[in-house]
C-alpha cells in the first residue's frame, strides 16, 4: 500500500491500481486476492465457501426481521444496528446442531431454548437500550400479548431527551417463520403521556396474536415528542427512542 502525495486526487480503479481515501488521506494499492472461480471450486477453500454460505443465511435472516417490523425499526435504530443483528443471527445459527456446516439455519437455532435466549433482549437502538430508558417494572402476558405498567410516572421513570414534552409507548407482537419468511405483525394501541408526575396505569393491547409458524416475538417501543401550540412533533434527535425484544417463544 502506498500513499499518494500528488496534486491530482483519484478515487477508483485504473488497470490494476486502486485509489482510495481513508481518514482524509489518499492511498493507492495494487489489485489482488483470490479469484471468485478459485474460491468456488478449489478444495482448499471449502471452509471459505461454507462461511460465505452461512453469512448469506444470517444476513438474510436479519433483513427478514427488519422488513417484518417495518417502520418500528426506522424510529429506533443506531448506525451499527444491521451488523449487530447479523452478529446475533450468527450466534443463533450455532445452536443448529443438526445441519451440515455451511448450511446451518436460523430457524433451526431458534427452535432451541438457547437460540431464543440469544434473540431475547435485543435492542435495535444500542444508544437507548430499554434498561437505560425505562425505570419501572412491566408485565407481559404471552398468551394475549398484553403489556401492563401498573403505575407509570413518566417524569420519574423515563430518561428522556432535552426538549421532549411527551412520551409514547407501544407494544408489538411479531410472528415470523425464518424458513418461509412469512410474518405477521400486530401492533398495540399507542399510549401518549405528558412528561409529568401524574401516576397513570398503562395497558398495551395488540390487535391480535399472530398464528404464523416459526417463533413469536414480543416487543416494546418508546418514542419522544415535543408539543408546540397543541401539536406534537417527533424529535429529530431519536437517540433515546427504544425498540426492544422483550421475549421470544
Amino acid at each position: 500500500m502506498a500513499k499518494s502525495n500528488g496534486i491530482l486526487k483519484i478515487e477508483g480503479t485504473i488497470e490494476d491500481l486502486t485509489f482510495y481515501k481513508k481518514d482524509g488521506k489518499n492511498f493507492v494499492r495494487r489489485k489482488g486476492g483470490v479469484s471468485k472461480e478459485r474460491i468456488a471450486n478449489d478444495p482448499n477453500f471449502v471452509r471459505t465457501r461454507e462461511n460465505n454460505s452461512e453469512f448469506t443465511i444470517t444476513t438474510g435472516a436479519g433483513k427478514s426481521l427488519r422488513l417484518a417490523l417495518g417502520s418500528l425499526v426506522f424510529k429506533a435504530k443506531d448506525t451499527k444496528m444491521v451488523s449487530r443483528l447479523v452478529k446475533t443471527m450468527s450466534d443463533i445459527k450455532k445452536y443448529d446442531t443438526v445441519s451440515a456446516r455451511g448450511n446451518r439455519q436460523i430457524y433451526v437455532g431458534l427452535g432451541t431454548p438457547d437460540g431464543k435466549l440469544a434473540l431475547q433482549g435485543f435492542d435495535f437502538n444500542a444508544n437507548a437500550p430499554l434498561s437505560s430508558v425505562l425505570f419501572t417494572t412491566y408485565e407481559l402476558d404471552t398468551a394475549t400479548g398484553v403489556v401492563t405498567l401498573s403505575e407509570f410516572i413518566p417524569l420519574e421513570q423515563i430518561r428522556f431527551p432535552e426538549g421532549a414534552t411527551n412520551v409514547s409507548i407501544q407494544s408489538a407482537v411479531l410472528g415470523i417463520d425464518f424458513e418461509t419468511e412469512v410474518s405477521e405483525l400486530a401492533l398495540s394501541n399507542v399510549v401518549n403521556l405528558p412528561l409529568n408526575l401524574t401516576p397513570t396505569p398503562v395497558t398495551l393491547t395488540p390487535t391480535s396474536v399472530p398464528t404464523t409458524t416459526g417463533v413469536t416475538l414480543f416487543l416494546l417501543a418508546i418514542s419522544f415528542f415535543q408539543e408546540v401550540n397543541g401539536q406534537q412533533y417527533s424529535l429529530k434527535n431519536e437517540e433515546y427512542n427504544v425498540l426492544h425484544i422483550v421475549d421470544v417463544i
